[in-house]
């Protein structure tokens, strides 16, 4: 299936590593150009050129801080790019883990800046043009944490759970002009991150990783953690020309793991 994403222009955010890295390359490997950024210059130049070296579409990048140089990353995408975004793929880096009673105050403020400030000021800066020319995808990476809280992540649960109002408000509002806005729910997908937080809830359980790691795949129907590859593969087609009436839309990605309809 032709995806319709040649030549489409995307700014995938937090996306050195792990999902961020992975649907990069999933849209990339379709034919768009992106522009990757995050925090950590050496992995970013490692993500670009790996995407670079497959020969499709093009990867160019930017080290920088979502919170303190928002609109330097949108200027330098669209310069990067030749254009302005046709995709924004709006992945921010996960909180620490807490609990709902062990969060300190300020750090409430502070992720929120960090993890939902961020999103809503990069979609007004890309919105317009896509409304201008009648294309636009806007995907937010969440959690599956905003339909069945996570135990030992509240922060996580709370700020995520703050844009799934925003967005399918937003959806509402731009639907009639080619624009979807969606949401897209992992569950446990083997990352990087994933394995820090198998770390972190087997040392507030005085347990080992591997005895945490065991009991999360027997609570997943599917039996296993999922595959970065898997997961971008939903995030390709939700971004793509074929999805043009999916939007406002929750989509999990976490192997069963839901227990609700």
């Amino acid at each position: 299936m032709d995806l319709g994403l040649k030549g489409k222009r995307a700014l995938v955010l937090s996306s050195s590593r792990g999902l961020g890295r992975g649907i990069a390359e999933a849209i990339a490997g379709e034919g768009a150009d992106v522009f990757m950024t995050a925090r950590s210059e050496d992995k970013l130049k490692a993500a670009a050129e790996a995407i670079n070296a497959r020969g499709s579409g093009k990867a160019s990048y930017m080290a920088a801080d979502l919170k303190t140089d928002l609109e330097g990353i949108h200027r330098r995408a669209v310069e990067a790019l030749g254009g302005p975004i046709d995709i924004l793929v709006a992945n921010t880096g996960g909180p620490p883990a807490g609990t709902a009673l062990g969060v300190d105050p300020e750090l409430w403020t502070a992720q929120f800046e960090a993890m939902v400030l961020p999103v809503i000021r990069l979609a007004g800066l890309v919105i317009g043009p896509m409304r201008e020319r009648g294309f636009g995808r806007i995907l937010v990476v969440a959690s599956s944490g905003v339909i069945q809280p996570i135990p030992n992540l509240v922060i996580s649960n709370t700020l995520r759970s703050s844009l799934v109002g925003w967005s399918k408000t937003l959806s509402n509002e731009v639907a009639a002009d080619g624009v979807t806005v969606n949401m897209i729910l992992p569950g446990r997908i083997e990352t990087d991150r994933t394995g820090e937080l198998d770390a972190a809830n087997a040392k507030k359980q005085n347990t080992t990783v591997e005895e945490i790691a065991r009991a999360a795949r027997a609570s997943i129907p599917a039996g296993r953690y999922g595959r970065v590859q898997e997961f971008a593969d939903v995030a390709a087609f939700l971004v793509s020309e074929r999805a043009s009436y999916v939007t406002g839309s929750l989509i999990r990605v976490d192997g069963g793991a839901i227990r609700s309809v």
